[in-house]
């Protein structure tokens, strides 16, 4: 059964909402300072945490999210923060946010959608991201039982990606307190020609 994600935001049950951006991608920026500014698409964005941390850093950033309450929260915070970002309502897996994009970052979007779907997932990224774009991925290596989230594991990840992308640097990143050493950040660089990123 899909979660309703929505209905989850009107309850306040929010146990992924940290209030503040992925340790991970804190450091990952702060340690490529001279990244050339390009196109980020935020999948799953969520109240935009991450997107603002893309956005400080001198990049176009679009967030997208399936609901309604994260969008404006998202819009409200960042515009509160003097930030510039984009936000739209609507589907990654199907139709929003089409692109292409010169990075798409991935952070608890992977783990929250049902299993099953994690090839459409794979699709929604090629559609969407530029040949020889980047798509770094904060991925939650827990057990997958009873999700969302739902976990995955390093030759899952390997099995679905590497036929599209060449990995380019994996490391664990610093992480929130309750998922210390349960993540593990993947840099891939699309197949293609890279000349466009």
């Amino acid at each position: 059964m899909e979660t309703d994600w929505e209905a989850r935001y009107q309850a306040h049950e929010m146990p992924w909402e940290k209030g503040a951006p992925s340790p991970g991608l804190v450091d990952f920026l702060a340690g490529h300072p001279r990244l050339p500014p390009g196109t980020v698409l935020v999948p799953g964005c969520g109240t935009g945490h991450d997107a603002r941390a893309w956005a400080a850093a001198g990049f176009t950033v679009t967030g997208c999210d399936i609901a309604p309450s994260a969008i404006g929260l998202a819009r409200k915070r960042t515009a509160a923060a003097g930030l510039s970002a984009q936000f739209i309502l609507g589907d990654f897996l199907a139709d929003a946010a089409p692109g292409p994009y010169d990075w798409i970052f991935e952070h608890t979007l992977f783990c929250a959608i049902d299993p099953a779907r994690r090839g459409d997932y794979v699709r929604a990224v090629l559609r969407r991201l530029k040949p020889g774009g980047r798509y770094l991925a904060v991925n939650y290596l827990i057990p997958d039982a009873g999700g969302p989230p739902f976990g995955t594991t390093r030759p899952e990840l390997m099995d679905r990606f590497s036929p599209h992308f060449d990995l380019e640097a994996e490391w664990v990143p610093r992480s929130y307190p309750n998922r210390t050493g349960l993540e593990l950040m993947l840099w891939w660089r699309r197949k293609g020609d890279h000349s466009s990123s």
